[in-house]
């Protein structure tokens, strides 16, 4: 006989009587049921990693790893700070920037805009704005020509076109208190780009370097440097490794997870709770095991009890109802780690054939700057997956076996 014994009977149960096919129906979709809720939580946590990425991608487009920023008024010692971060180890990009505020003007279309002075040489070694060009070059930028590069989304509200001009009103105070004195200057644009992000196609506006200053009364100053690290995921603890050697009374430090907080705090609050309510639906899920246990111990109740007389312990027919739980908890598990494997890692594909067939767009392009489902499968997500839904398998089958455990035999037997 097959040993140990109650693995062989456990597994017997398990294909029921031709007679008793509900159970049968209700142990696969219990199996079913497991495997889809683990595949959903796979594959929905993979299209939240992916957009993750793509948002700190499109993020750090136009973000530097890191900054260091003059504490008050304006950078003198840049140049010598670029020099020193260029012989740190792992940078790979410094520039320089004027950071400041102003509006943009064309006829009566008024909107708020952030000025950005960049070298646009420099400006390469540290985002990748010129990659998101849609007309023009950063190249345009030259001192005292007087050009401008909007966001797509702030020349729209402007109106403009490369080729057009704008007027550019920055507020400067005067010697006495409540004394603002716009500086207005005309600008040509010279380019647009677009990232795919409200914050910079909306507000964005970058000009040379020298008009910005000048903008701003800065002289040869600037507002502060911008670093790129080998690694992103490297800048804090870079930036740290940078700023140790430069009083902290003169300069501030800042990196990309300091600057873009919120954006990623919400994104995990958002992966947190939409685990926790796909998790409960592989609960309620598990919570079907529970009810086939329950079903196959009425309808084994006799055999058990002559089990039971011929001497088999308690602890024995608790493990073949656990063994036979385990095995339908287990294979839905598995199944379902395997089938969201294979959709997370081919959901670009399998979506637009689903778009096909049915009519209708998740992701319309002339709506969203993202038209296809990003997906990044993490085996540290699959394995927290498989392995609770394996431990809520076992929990499952702890009361219906110690029900079935505590089977009288002379009771089950007493009209038998």
């Amino acid at each position: 006989m097959f040993q140990p014994l109650e693995i062989f009977i456990g597994l017997r149960y398990l294909r029921t009587r031709q007679q008793n096919r509900f159970v049968s129906f209700i142990t696969l979709a219990s199996l079913i049921g497991v495997a889809l809720g683990v595949a959903a939580l796979i594959v929905v946590l993979s299209v939240m990693n992916g957009f993750e990425n793509e948002l700190r991608g499109r993020l750090l487009s136009m973000t530097s790893h890191a900054t260091v920023a003059a504490a008050r008024g304006g950078m003198t010692d840049w140049r010598e700070l670029i020099a020193s971060a260029q012989r740190q180890e792992n940078v790979v990009g410094a520039a320089p920037y004027v950071r400041l505020q102003g509006m943009l003007a064309n006829g009566s279309n008024l909107n708020g805009v952030l000025v950005r002075g960049i070298n646009p040489q420099l400006e390469k070694t540290v985002d990748r704005v010129g990659s998101f060009m849609v007309q023009g070059t950063l190249d345009g930028l030259n001192a005292s020509a007087n050009n401008i590069v909007l966001g797509r989304l702030l020349a729209l509200r402007l109106g403009v076109a490369t080729g057009d001009r704008v007027t550019l009103l920055v507020p400067r105070t005067g010697r006495s208190a409540g004394d603002i004195r716009p500086r207005i200057t005309r600008f040509t644009v010279s380019g647009i780009f677009e990232v795919g992000l409200q914050e910079h196609d909306g507000t964005l506006a970058l000009v040379n370097i020298d008009d910005a200053a000048t903008l701003v009364g800065l002289g040869d100053s600037v507002t502060g440097i911008r670093l790129q690290f080998d690694d992103v995921f490297a800048a804090p603890a870079g930036i740290k490794t940078f700023a140790s050697g430069l009083p902290d009374d003169r300069y501030r430090f800042s990196d990309w997870t300091v600057e873009n907080a919120s954006y990623f705090r919400a994104i995990r609050i958002e992966k947190t709770m939409m685990s926790i309510i796909l998790l409960l639906v592989v609960a309620v899920a598990v919570f079907n095991i529970v009810a086939t246990l329950m079903m196959v111990v009425t309808d084994k109740r006799s055999e058990i009890a002559i089990l039971r007389t011929l001497g088999l312990k308690p602890e024995s027919v608790v493990r073949i109802f656990m063994i036979q739980g385990v095995v339908i908890g287990w294979g839905g598990a598995l199944s379902g780690v395997a089938l969201g494997i294979l959709l997370a890692l081919n959901i670009g594909a399998i979506m637009p054939r689903l778009e096909a067939l049915f009519g209708f767009q998740v992701l319309p392009s002339d709506v969203y700057y993202i038209s296809q489902l990003p997906s990044d499968l993490h085996a540290a997500d699959v394995l927290f997956i498989a392995v609770a839904a394996l431990v809520l398998s076992v929990i499952a089958t702890v009361f219906p076996s110690r029900r079935a455990a505590r089977v009288e035999p002379a009771e089950a037997l007493r009209y038998d």
